[in-house]
């Protein structure tokens, strides 16, 4: 250990060489006073602190040194002293201030740098950081991003990927309109950053870039259609639209349903979905019985919510399967099998979307006499059997939903006399819960109701407007939050037999039924996939699932 009067000597001697370095016209000629500043680095803890100031204060000035210079500062950095170490990483972006050949090292440290246990010395990383980031935005940037593409090792690197995903989350991003300069260039710069890095992600990682490029103004809502195309492309790429379909892939399934509701923000505003639309009519609905129960639904609800939006062609090429999907869930007569009304509203809503936009199409599929003057219109055929078969169908599922509704009325007159004898908080949370499901189960009926009623007809006028409301885009406000955070929602148990299937069976009428609809009626659709960890095969982020965009 360095005794005091050691120490002080030391102390005493970098000053000498800080002055004269700082007085000098000609700061290239003090070679000797550089090199007994690097020197220093390797003596007492005062003078280590000391050091660390006046190395890169002075590097610059001597490029010969500057290998020497950086291995002395970065031995710094690796000091067991906290105030050695915090000195140090506050001196890194005077190393590129002037010398900018080196930002690209620099920001390569300190991205390792953000695994720091120590608020203080995390917190001078951050800021360390941000300095670089300023002087050179686009080369910083670049650096940074290595960090969440290049993870050779995942063992080791795994952690401080998802330290520098952070950062760029919580410091860069928001920063964007201050940071991204020139902006059309650097929002095309940050761009191709984030698509080369979607090989490796999981959802909620896809979510954050994906949240992050919509409100970039290259892709704002006066972007050319081409700008939408290219976020559609990515979107599908991730979905993984170009691979055959494996039914037993969970991680596929849930990436592809979570990819379909992010796309559909970029279909109200005119970009296809087609290739989505392909790949469900080819891939997804032939083997929709054998899908996980709790991902049935999601699919539904994707397909409801896409179908105002599809074209004329494509609605004509998915009608057929949508309506072999409907006479699944709509029985001709009462069978004793459960109903599920959700299911049956998702598919009629479907039916009246794309119908509206293929009217004819249904000519051969369920009976009518649509005339458009049209071969397509195959008037000349009888189809009076589909007809009868379809009507049927329809009023099944009209008493069935009548029945329902007349019972979650009485539900929810009993709901309300609870209410009023209910004395504790966590009963009325209860009894309120209870009441929001009943109303979303009246509105689900509802609607039923209200879209079978046309379809009575031979020659019906299909629903193509926004009559009719989703029962869930018009659901009270949840209890639990209805997005996926890095770890996912987790489904309630009560989702396992039916994902906001409220049903009835024959034989007890709508009884037991007491508002079956389960709390993910009311949560939204979960994005993200199982559990949102990225871990090598688990979730969605199995390295080399997802495109990466070079």
């Amino acid at each position: 250990m360095t005794d005091a009067s050691e120490e002080s000597k030391q102390i005493e001697k970098l000053y000498e060489f800080g002055e004269r370095l700082s007085e000098a016209k000609d700061k290239s000629q003090n070679v000797k006073d550089y090199e007994g500043i690097i020197d220093a680095s390797k003596t007492s803890l005062k003078a280590k602190q000391l050091a660390a100031q006046l190395i890169p204060r002075f590097f610059k000035f001597f490029p010969n040194l500057s290998s020497r210079a950086l291995n002395a500062h970065f031995d710094l950095i690796e000091e067991e002293d906290l105030a050695v170490r915090v000195q140090a990483i506050r001196g890194l972006p005077l190393f590129c201030k002037d010398t900018k050949e080196y930002i690209s090292k620099i920001v390569d440290i300190l991205g390792q740098l953000l695994t720091a246990e120590e608020i203080v010395e995390r917190d001078a990383v951050h800021k360390a950081l941000m300095s670089v980031l300023r002087q050179d935005v686009k080369e910083s940037l670049t650096a940074l991003f290595k960090h969440i593409w290049n993870v050779e090792d995942p063992s080791q690197d795994d952690t401080i990927r998802d330290k520098v995903l952070c950062f760029i989350r919580d410091k860069v991003f928001p920063l964007k309109a201050e940071l991204l300069r020139p902006q059309e260039e650097m929002e095309r710069h940050i761009t191709d950053l984030i698509k080369k890095s979607l090989g490796d992600v999981t959802g909620a990682e896809f979510r954050m870039f994906m949240d992050f490029l919509k409100s970039l103004s290259i892709f704002g809502e006066k972007a050319p259609p081409e700008h939408l195309k290219e976020l559609i492309g990515i979107i599908e790429g991730q979905a993984d639209l170009d691979s055959q379909f494996d039914v037993s892939d969970a991680d596929h399934i849930d990436r592809l349903i979570s990819c379909l509701f992010m796309a559909l923000s970029f279909f109200v505003r005119g970009a296809s979905g087609s290739k989505f639309l392909n790949y469900l009519n080819k891939h997804i609905i032939p083997v929709f019985d054998k899908l996980p129960e709790e991902r049935k639904l999601d699919l539904l609800k994707a397909l409801a919510e896409i179908s105002p939006y599809t074209t004329p062609q494509d609605s004509r090429q998915i009608l057929p399967s949508v309506v072999q999907l409907l006479k699944t869930y709509m029985p001709r007569r009462k069978t004793g099998e459960e109903t599920n009304f959700t299911y049956v509203e998702c598919l009629l809503f479907s039916f009246h979307h794309l119908a509206h936009k293929a009217p004819n199409a249904s000519n051969s599929l369920c009976g009518y006499k649509i005339v458009t003057g049209q071969p397509s219109d195959r008037l000349g055929e009888d189809f009076s059997e589909y007809y009868k078969d379809f009507t049927e169908r329809l009023s099944s599922v009209e008493d069935l939903t009548r029945a329902t509704m007349k019972k979650l009325t009485q539900g929810m007159a009993e709901h309300n006399k609870a209410m009023a004898a209910a004395k504790s908080d966590e009963a009325k949370d209860s009894i309120k819960t209870q009441k929001q499901n009943t109303t979303t189960g009246l509105r689900t009926c509802n609607n039923i109701l209200a879209m079978t009623k046309p379809l009575h007809s031979k020659t019906p006028t299909f629903i193509g407007d926004k009559s009719v409301n989703l029962s869930w885009k018009e659901a009270i406000k949840p209890s639990l939050p209805s997005s996926a955070t890095a770890t996912g929602v987790k489904r309630p148990a009560t989702a396992a037999n039916g994902s906001n299937n409220f049903a009835t069976k024959k034989g007890r009428g709508a009884g037991g039924m007491q508002n079956q609809l389960v709390n993910r009626a009311l949560e939204g659709i979960s994005y993200g996939g199982r559990g949102g960890g990225r871990g090598r095969g688990r979730g969605w982020g199995r390295r080399g699932r997802g495109r990466g965009y070079q």
